[in-house]
């Protein structure tokens, strides 16, 4: 299996999962007998944002659209990785099912809370369009790393559309739970692994540059082959970063109980 089909089904599928679970549990709540004149406002609310989602990939492609610059990308593509690692470390606290619910319990107090259909409209519209907002840096930084816009990576969107189409109507329509914290522990090491790989190629931008040194590493060819950058500048920095996300590891869990 292509590893950009599989990357870019795996972001989408996260995003949108997300995205799904927060909507499922405002529409629960909204249906009881005080909310259910908003339930119209949050499906308007979720349509609008991912239509908006889709309107923004388009036009920050274009925006972007044959301009490479190599410090400009680096910073990107560093700053996606940090974003990957947040959301990583996210999904791994709330990887607990009472902190899931926690955080959905707080979403859907708000939506009730809002008197106005337009607030309740507004709280799916921001809650879709954050998750998208996500996936179009991530699938930008994606196609910048691994060739393009190729079939594999097309492929992998259109897949977890349809896959994420399916899930909405399941988890919406009938009251089937999923893994829950299978699907946030997988997904959450995905991401921190695909933080790291960009990582390394948003240090190999600032090498081409000369702004950092390019000290190649052992097994360098074998680390090109797999798609790393094979110095010894990109393994510290990764390596750094797998210390500091095991420190946190055994820190995490005490500050939360």
């Amino acid at each position: 299996m292509d590893a950009a089909f599989l990357q870019a089904l795996t972001i989408l599928l996260r995003e949108g999962l997300e995205a799904i679970l927060v909507l499922a549990a405002l529409a629960a709540y909204l249906a009881r007998d005080e909310g259910k004149d908003r339930l119209n406002a949050l499906w308007l609310g979720a349509g609008a944002a991912l239509l908006a989602s889709i309107a923004a990939a388009w036009i920050f492609e274009q925006f972007y659209n044959g301009v490479h610059n190599d410090i400009f990308e680096g910073v990107t593509i560093l700053l996606t990785a940090a974003l990957m690692f947040y959301v990583s470390g996210w999904l791994f606290l709330r990887q607990d099912p009472r902190a899931w619910q926690h955080y959905i319990k707080q979403r859907a107090d708000q939506a009730l809370r809002a008197q106005s259909a337009y607030l309740v409209g507004a709280l799916a519209f921001f809650a879709v369009m954050r998750e998208g907002g996500e996936s179009i840096l991530f699938l930008h930084v994606l196609a910048k790393t691994s060739g393009g816009w190729t079939a594999p990576l097309a492929s992998g969107i259109v897949t977890a559309f349809v896959v994420l189409a399916a899930l909405f109507w399941i988890i919406v329509k009938t009251s089937r739970r999923l893994p829950l914290r299978a699907v946030f522990l997988v997904t959450s090491l995905f991401l921190f692994v695909m933080g790291l790989k960009f990582v390394g190629e948003g240090l190999q931008e600032f090498q081409e540059q000369a702004l950092i040194s390019y000290d190649e590493a052992p097994l360098a060819t074998w680390l090109s082959a797999i798609g790393l950058n094979p110095t010894w500048q990109a393994l510290a920095a990764q390596l750094a970063i797998v210390l500091i996300a095991s420190l946190s590891l055994v820190v995490a869990p005490r500050t939360h109980k």
